[in-house]
């Protein structure tokens, strides 16, 4: 596991990651003061969370949920069953073209979703990204919440980036690479440091009134 590092399986590492980080940054004990517990936020991991994470792109919840209902009715949530349809087919469920071959690119990936378990996080992301449509905030929240990183960090979200600027009380919102930067003093809870901010940002919004 050393090559890994911690791996969040419970409300109990998502705690112990929270006091860790209350005490190397006070800043962080004041924002869980107003949000309270974090949330664990664990999912599946394999194949079809990644086409979930897909067809969830561009869309609103509510459209993404109503797809993936049709795909999960029509059997079409497995590689095997993408690569025996057609594009075609793919659209009549709700996917756009450009979505239906972000799909058949993840079912042609042949992706070793077990040995991802295993990987060290670099080496997930890197082969996450290689899939046609999976960009890098979809594999760090992959190596986040589907394999369960304590220390993984999606500074490319627009979300971690706004709570940032408020509890540092930046003069702006700050930018992916400066926020990678600021997010090493977090390590190695850094996916519960991400949790922190998520949950901040959701007090702060609902402070002004934004839901």
């Amino acid at each position: 596991m050393a090559e890994i590092g911690r791996i969040i399986e419970s409300d109990a590492c998502v705690a112990e990651g929270a006091a860790w980080l209350a005490g190397a940054e006070p800043r962080f004990a004041t924002a869980m003061d107003l949000t309270g517990p974090l949330p664990l936020r664990l999912r599946p991991d394999g194949f079809a969370q990644l086409l979930s994470a897909i067809v969830s792109q561009q869309v609103s919840v509510a459209s993404a949920r109503a797809i993936w209902a049709k795909l999960e009715t029509a059997g079409m949530t497995h590689p095997q069953a993408i690569l025996a349809t057609d594009d075609e087919a793919l659209r009549g469920l709700g996917l756009s073209r450009q979505k239906a071959a972000y799909a058949r690119a993840l079912a042609e990936a042949g992706i070793d979703f077990d040995a991802l378990r295993h990987a060290p996080t670099p080496e997930v992301v890197r082969t996450l990204v290689a899939v046609k449509g999976i960009g890098i905030w979809t594999a760090e929240i992959y190596a986040m919440f589907s394999l369960g990183r304590a220390d993984v960090f999606a500074p490319g979200d627009l979300a971690l980036q706004e709570a940032a600027r408020l509890l540092f009380d930046l003069p702006e919102r700050p930018k992916e690479r400066t926020l990678r930067e600021m997010a090493e003093a977090w390590s190695p809870w850094r996916s519960v440091a991400a949790r922190v901010l998520w949950a901040y940002y959701h007090v702060a919004k609902q402070r002004e009134g934004i839901t």
